[in-house]
């Protein structure tokens, strides 16, 4: 598997984190920022018919306390690597608030 060159960054609306997801998981949580970058995240939900991704969605917008229409799986939607876009907030915040959530 190619090395990914995902990390946190400042985008113009907001700030973009890549994630690899672990659906059918015991319980919801956030296990490591890998060295890359990526956070990876353990999720109950199955990956059918969207129900891991609207959970992820539904999770991070709790753990980032903003909306969840501010948040959107701008890649990987199919796949355990995505690329997730946080509107109205910048990179630092949300790596404070991923870090605050694992403490």
């Amino acid at each position: 598997m190619p090395k990914r060159n995902f990390h946190l960054h400042d985008g113009k609306k907001g700030s973009a984190i890549a994630v690899r997801v672990t659906p059918r998981a015991s319980v919801d949580k956030i296990t490591e920022v890998m060295e890359d970058g990526t956070i990876k995240i353990h999720l109950a939900a199955p990956p059918v018919d969207g129900e891991a991704n609207a959970k992820l969605i539904t999770f991070l917008a709790d753990i980032l306390n903003v909306s969840k229409s501010r948040i959107e799986i701008v890649a990987g939607a199919t796949g355990r690597d995505k690329l997730v876009s946080v509107l109205d907030m910048d990179a630092e915040t949300v790596h404070k608030r991923i870090l605050g959530h694992m403490d």
